[in-house]
C-alpha cells in the first residue's frame, strides 16, 4: 500500500520532525559514549568544550543525589508528558508554530528517556563557559526542549496579539 500524502492536518509531518531530533540525540551520545570516559574533555573554543557528562537528576541536576528513585520518577514523568504530547499533536497537527514546539519537545523528552532506561542518567557533553564559569552540561534533547519551550511561549504570545 503506497504512503497516503500528508494533509495540512496531519501529525506525521510533526512526529517525524520528533524522530529526527530523537536520532540526532541517540547518535550524539553513541559518539560520547564510545570516545569518551566520564570527566573525559575536548576543548574547542575559548567558551565551548565537549565533555561527557552524567545527569541521574533532572535540569541543572536537580535531585542528582537521590537515591536512585528519581530515575523512575523522571522516566515516568517523561512518559506521561510524551503521551500528552502526542494526543495533542493529533488535536491541533494544523497548528504550525505549537506542533513544531510539540514534536520538538517530544524528540527530546523520549531521548532523555531512552537514556534513563538504557543507562540510569543522561548522557550531556555540551560544555558552555566563560573564564571558570561553566553553564551545566547538556546535549541534544535538552536543546529540541528548550527550543520548543521558547516556541511554545511564542506561539502563545502571538495568539493573545491575534487575539486583541
Amino acid at each position: 500500500m503506497p504512503f497516503k500524502k500528508s494533509s495540512p492536518g496531519s501529525m506525521l509531518p510533526w512526529l517525524g520532525l520528533a524522530l529526527i531530533i530523537l536520532i540526532a540525540d541517540q547518535f550524539t551520545k553513541v559518539l560520547i559514549i564510545g570516545y569518551y570516559r566520564l570527566g573525559d574533555s575536548t576543548y574547542v573554543t575559548d567558551f565551548f568544550n565537549i565533555v561527557r557528562a552524567h545527569n541521574s537528576g533532572a535540569a541543572f541536576s536537580f535531585l542528582a543525589g537521590a537515591a536512585g528513585w528519581q530515575r523512575w520518577f523522571f522516566t515516568a514523568i517523561g512518559v506521561a508528558a510524551c503521551v500528552f504530547i502526542v494526543w495533542m499533536l493529533k488535536s491541533h497537527p494544523g497548528q504550525k508554530l505549537f506542533s513544531f514546539a510539540m514534536a520538538c519537545i517530544l524528540g527530546g523528552a523520549i531521548g532523555n528517556v531512552v537514556d534513563r532506561l538504557l543507562h540510569g542518567y543522561v548522557v550531556d557533553f555540551l560544555d558552555f563557559h566563560v573564564n571558570a564559569w561553566h553553564f551545566p552540561a547538556f546535549n541534544v534533547a535538552d536543546s529540541a526542549i528548550t527550543i520548543g519551550a521558547i516556541s511554545l511561549i511564542m506561539d502563545e504570545l502571538l495568539r493573545v496579539r491575534r487575539g486583541k
